[in-house]
């Protein structure tokens, strides 16, 4: 399978929903697969909080695919060899589009805490800016996962006639109080943190030297990302072997993972951007500026595939179930159905168990 990826600079600025703009930014993305002539074989990945552009394949020297590598490739689910897939890192993310610690034009000096907070909308904005140029003005397919969903949801309300099929993954149309605390804690963690420096950190000290605030904020957003069950089937009750029972810090298994995760994840990601981000989906909320969830989905022309996960503790699945409810009270029922996975995982069911819905996303894309 054939990667690209490329980067676009945009000279005109990005106007945000808070009234402030980006002037210049730039869109790193990647694309897999061919583009047919008349340009109707486009599928959209959009990612979700620590993903990037890079969805699925192997770059070269890497041990590890891209973050949907089940999901996407030759042969798969979301068939590269038929379909022209294409994924672009958000607005405000760290892996080369625009974001907290990129040059504030006209200095070189980063922006830090001067980047504007963005939300899940102006994520989505630049992204249609970005296929605009690209001359892609319908795609088959927008799928994503998480705060994915989030942008698919925004593509469905805000770009009605975009896209033909729009697929949502263990997401939610508004963020709850609790996914919003836990964002909250995660937060201080960082803030609170003697490396993070009041955001004025080495970046590159911090992927040499860590940053505790930011690993202990991983290890809190591991809490929602497995479930209780997963967590038991996984772990147990089992004690890492050199480590004595009786030693203050002695170690379970789970502690163990969640050390590993969370201790590397500053290796690669910036605290910043992770700040940015999770503001992005407190704020989250489908039908702001209307007067119900029911009017904001009143727009929606597409097909909408919505895919909960039982076992789900972020986002429950009943959350899905409200867009669905709403979809039938603004007259859209017959565009939208719910298929719920029965799943024990957790959040990340939706990358971990593709096998159990993809099938249904083959069946929906042919």
């Amino acid at each position: 399978m054939e990667i690209s990826t490329q980067t676009q600079r945009f000279t005109n600025p990005l106007y945000l929903e808070s009234g402030r703009i980006i002037e210049p930014y730039e869109l790193i993305y990647e694309t897999y697969g061919e583009l047919n002539e008349q340009k109707s074989n486009v599928v959209v990945i959009t990612h979700a909080l620590s993903g990037s552009h890079h969805a699925a394949g192997f770059y070269e020297g890497d041990k590890k695919p891209g973050w949907w590598d089940s999901l996407i490739g030759e042969g798969k689910s979301v068939d590269t060899s038929r379909y022209f897939v294409i994924c672009v890192n958000v607005i405000g993310s760290c892996f080369g589009s625009t974001g907290p610690m990129s040059p504030m034009y006209p200095s070189l000096n980063p922006y830090r805490f001067r980047f504007p907070v963005v939300t899940i909308r102006d994520m989505v904005r630049a992204q249609k800016i970005l296929f605009g140029m690209l001359g892609i003005d319908r795609v088959k397919a927008i799928i994503g996962g998480s705060m994915g969903g989030m942008q698919a949801l925004v593509f469905a309300v805000d770009y009605p006639n975009f896209a033909e099929h729009i697929i949502p993954m263990a997401t939610t149309h508004a963020t709850r109080p609790a996914v919003i605390a836990a964002n909250k804690i995660m937060s201080e963690a960082i803030r609170s943190d003697p490396a993070f420096r009041e955001g004025n950190y080495d970046p590159r000290k911090i992927q040499e030297e860590g940053c505790a605030g930011l690993s202990v904020a991983r290890m809190l957003g591991f809490m929602h990302y497995l479930s209780p069950r997963a967590m038991e089937q996984k772990f147990g009750r089992n004690y890492v072997q050199n480590d004595g029972l009786y030693e203050l810090f002695g170690r379970f298994e789970v502690e163990r993972y969640l050390e590993y995760n969370g201790y590397n994840f500053p290796k690669y990601f910036d605290p910043l951007s992770y700040l940015y981000i999770i503001k992005a989906i407190s704020i989250f909320d489908l039908s702001f500026g209307f007067d119900s969830l029911a009017e904001a989905l009143e727009r929606v022309k597409s097909h909408l595939h919505l895919i909960p996960f039982s076992g789900d503790r972020m986002f429950f699945s009943e959350e899905m179930g409200e867009i669905e409810q709403a979809m039938r009270e603004a007259g859209k029922g017959h565009l939208c159905s719910l298929y719920e996975v029965e799943s024990d995982y957790g959040h990340d069911s939706f990358l971990v168990e593709v096998e159990k819905y993809g099938d249904y996303v083959r069946e929906i894309l042919s």
